[in-house]
């Protein structure tokens, strides 16, 4: 059927009830992570403000907003699935917000994300291009991650999540453009959206210039997400995809990871390291895919797919290339 997620669908394995129930949004679970992460930001921002002159104190706050901007992406990706509130207008108004102030287009990234979801690992799937061909071996994804956390590799992130500028699919070497393959009411909707995104940026440049906080700006702000972030997107990304060898079915093309509670804060905020689990109902809310992850175990669904400590997944995309 048109739209579908995948061609083999799982989702008749689990009884309707159940799925109904995992589907039900809550608007208190899906505002308060975003409360927390926004707070965790404030607070970070506060001390760092405090002990301006501290430099191990700003590396430290870097990163830890970093994290939280990352995990604001991931609220933005839920919102690009409709998944945050019952209120298309609010969930969409709240996924917005948290990508703007990334400098992201929530509209622009559910056209490129759905793509992702229907093709996944095809010709079409345009995430190949950051986790198709691993394992590389461990220096070539160590020298990525070292020149995303040196800011060198923000433009691409921007120039494709803000205005869905093309990217090469490795396995393919097709390069592709998602907003050529939209219906027009989304892509009317993604450029008006990447419009305001640039407009906002255009201004916080301007009122943190005219207040004399522009350098605390740049070193809190816009240092995080240019280094940060980019670095555990990859590997997230490919911790999620690289590294697989069958690409019939998402039980085997894509990977959950199971990681302590300060890891998964980390790298795999609000319960995006349970990906089987999302590419297989992806109408999910993420603070339901626990309990998903369950009956799925349960019901035996994940016999044969990767649901491996991501310690396991960390060596297997670090390994050398097979000759």
């Amino acid at each position: 059927m048109n739209g579908e997620e995948f061609k083999d669908d799982y989702r008749k394995a689990l009884p309707k009830e159940l799925i109904a129930r995992l589907t039900r949004r809550s608007a208190w679970r899906a505002s308060w992570p975003i409360l927390m992460d926004f707070a965790v930001i404030a607070l970070s921002a506060a001390v760092a403000l405090s002990y301006w002159f501290s430099v191990p104190i700003t590396i430290v706050a870097v990163l830890v907003i970093g994290t939280r901007q990352h995990a604001l992406f991931v609220v933005a990706h839920d919102a690009a699935h409709y998944l945050l509130f019952e209120n298309r207008k609010l969930n969409d108004a709240v996924g917005r917000l948290c990508a703007t102030v990334q400098g992201l287009s929530m509209c622009t990234y559910r056209v490129i994300h759905r793509l992702h979801h229907n093709n996944l690992y095809g010709v079409l799937d345009p995430d190949t291009a950051l986790h198709g061909g691993y394992p590389r071996g461990k220096w070539y994804l160590i020298r990525k991650l070292l020149k995303d956390l040196s800011g060198l590799t923000a433009w691409k992130t921007y120039a494709y999540f803000l205005g869905g500028a093309p990217a090469l699919n490795t396995k393919t070497n097709v390069a592709l453009r998602p907003l050529d393959d939209t219906s027009e009411k989304l892509k009317r909707e993604a450029r008006h959206d990447r419009n305001v995104v640039i407009v906002f940026h255009i201004f916080m440049l301007g009122a943190f210039t005219w207040s004399g906080y522009l350098l605390q700006y740049l070193v809190l702000w816009i240092l995080p997400l240019v280094t940060v972030v980019q670095a555990i997107l990859r590997l997230r990304a490919i911790a999620e995809h690289g590294a697989t060898t069958d690409f019939s079915s998402p039980l085997t093309a894509a990977r959950t990871n199971v990681a302590p509670a300060w890891l998964t804060w980390l790298i795999f905020p609000h319960h995006v390291n349970y990906h089987i689990e999302h590419h297989l109902y992806a109408s999910v809310p993420h603070y339901h895919l626990p309990a998903l992850h369950r009956e799925m175990n349960a019901k035996g669904l994940l016999q044969n797919a990767e649901v491996v400590p991501f310690p396991a997944t960390l060596r297997k995309i670090f390994a050398e290339r097979a000759q």
